[in-house]
């Protein structure tokens, strides 16, 4: 196998990770579909596992960051073919200043 079919063959591999790939995948899942595929159930189980025996408030503030991320992009992109506008935005907003205030809170304010 030369050089130029494994590039294509890992190009291939790596399309669905494209970014609009992605952002078409997470507009068209539902809540429940993402919660309940074992992929994504076994991951959060592994970092929440680790973070909890190590006491890891770094691991546990990314999971909760990205768990939150998930729900805020959700409800938050417009469905394919709309606009962005300054409505479907707030929630946008509001996600993130509660993701940052949190995580400011845990790391900044709160001591062990």
């Amino acid at each position: 196998m030369d050089k130029e079919q494994l590039a294509e063959k890992v190009t291939e591999a790596l399309r669905p990770f494209e970014t609009a790939n992605l952002m078409n995948t997470i507009q068209n899942l539902t809540l429940k579909q993402i919660f309940t595929h074992p992929t994504f159930l076994i991951i959060v189980t592994a970092v929440f596992f680790f973070g909890v025996v190590k006491r890891s408030k770094t691991v546990l503030l990314l999971l909760f960051t990205l768990i939150a991320f998930i729900v805020i992009a959700r409800f938050a992109m417009p469905a394919p073919g709309e606009e962005l506008s300054m409505k479907s935005m707030l929630p946008f907003i509001g996600g993130g200043l509660v993701i940052g205030g949190v995580i400011i809170y845990f790391t900044l304010i709160k001591s062990d």
